[in-house]
Parts: C-alpha cells; sequence; structure tokens
C-alpha cells in the first residue's frame, strides 16, 4: 500500500499520489495518461493532474488497482 509521508514531491495536490515504491512499468501512464506522468530523470510515475471529472477518476482508480507494487494511493 502507497504511504503518503513517500510520496513523490512532484505529485500534484489532491487526493491522488505516487510513492517512492514505483519501480516506472508505465501501468498508470496507460491507465490514466492525462493524470500520470514520468520523470525522465529519476525514472518514476507521479500524479501529473488530479481527476478532474468523473472519466478521470475512473481512470485514476484503474491505475492505482493496476499498479503492480501498490505505489499508488489515494487519501
Amino acid at each position: 500500500m502507497a504511504e503518503k509521508s513517500k510520496k513523490w514531491p512532484d505529485n500534484a495536490p489532491g487526493s491522488y499520489f505516487v510513492d517512492d515504491q514505483c519501480i516506472d512499468c508505465d501501468a498508470c501512464r496507460a491507465e490514466a495518461p492525462d493524470n500520470f506522468a514520468r520523470n525522465d530523470e529519476r525514472g518514476y510515475s507521479y500524479v501529473v493532474k488530479q481527476p478532474a471529472s468523473p472519466q478521470e477518476e475512473a481512470q485514476c482508480k484503474s491505475a492505482l488497482e493496476a499498479c503492480p507494487v501498490e505505489a499508488i494511493g489515494k487519501e
């Protein structure tokens, strides 16, 4: 389970976040491409934009469920 205390500082403020367990597998970016991005320099994903519609909320929930290491959390 993702830990709020270990979330990446580049996460956009809001309920969804990615923590330091991320293995850069691309699952979240495939599920919710408008909401997750890759930090190319350090090789991990983060929340670039919090969901702003029911569709984006559903995609972010799918991303959370698809994460193989449970690095995505929701407050």
